[in-house]
């Protein structure tokens, strides 16, 4: 008897133990950033009839072909066609901590299963396959299955409607230029090109950081004829023509707009 008593005894407090175990703390989400590469501009829209709920579908003028990349850093434990019918061709990125990534709707894949990414690494590329109706590039973030408002930055983003997002994934490559108009402010434009509204000037001999770079209108300055256009933050672009890189053409370190 006595040595049941204890046998139970033991049990009680085992039991008791357990309850009185505190539970782990929750991994933290990854530092998820806008799944397009360095300087570009995308809108991204959510709608409550969405689905999933949280999706966001991202768009801008041309966008077929457009590169996507890993919003942060994992490993691809997906990589599949649906045909013609729902995601389409898609990516899954497994991020650890029950957080993963979902990309749809591509028109191509860049990655494998298996396969370690990390910030701006390209997976696939815009499309408009599966059940969609057009170009666009439908973006997810997931919780243990269930999807979850994104956060880019740790920012949630819109929820309803229609966002402009600036793309800061893997911007490690910016380049310093330095401005030479020979006396004169240069514009600043909101676009890459001369019919884009003037949004502002930078003084002669200013120094600027380079974002990424685009082709837009075709202009002659101080070093040569170029259509090149320098972005410097977001909706501000200068022509290159007037900025002394060390370059004649696109800044090799510097990513594409």
């Amino acid at each position: 008897m006595r040595a049941r008593w204890w046998s139970l005894l033991g049990a009680a407090l085992l039991g008791a133990g357990s309850l009185l175990v505190p539970a782990g703390p929750a991994l933290a989400a990854p530092t998820f950033k806008v799944p397009f590469p360095c300087g570009q501009s995308w809108s991204g829209q959510t709608r409550s009839d969405h689905s999933p709920a949280y999706a966001v579908d991202f768009n801008r003028t041309d966008d077929l072909g457009d590169p996507v990349v890993a919003s942060a850093p994992g490993t691809v434990d997906r990589v599949t066609d649906l045909g013609g019918t729902s995601y389409g061709k898609y990516v899954r990125i497994d991020h650890g901590g029950g957080y993963t990534t979902y990309y749809a709707h591509l028109n191509g894949f860049n990655v494998a299963v298996g396969q370690s990414v990390g910030y701006g690494k390209v997976i696939g590329w815009v499309g408009s396959t599966g059940g969609s109706t057009g170009p666009h590039l439908h973006y997810e973030q997931r919780l243990n299955g269930n999807d979850i408002q994104v956060r880019f930055n740790g920012a949630l983003g819109l929820y309803w409607g229609t966002k402009t997002y600036t793309s800061d994934n893997n911007c490690a490559g910016t380049a310093t230029g330095t401005v030479n108009t020979a006396g004169a402010n240069l514009t600043v434009r909101s676009g890459p090109g001369t019919g884009y509204a003037a949004v502002d000037s930078v003084a002669d001999g200013a120094k600027v950081t380079i974002q990424c770079q685009t082709a837009g209108t075709t202009v002659t300055g101080t070093y040569g004829t170029s259509n090149i256009w320098d972005r410097i933050g977001a909706g501000r672009y200068i022509a290159d023509a007037y900025v002394y890189t060390g370059y004649d053409g696109y800044i090799p370190t510097v990513p594409r707009c």
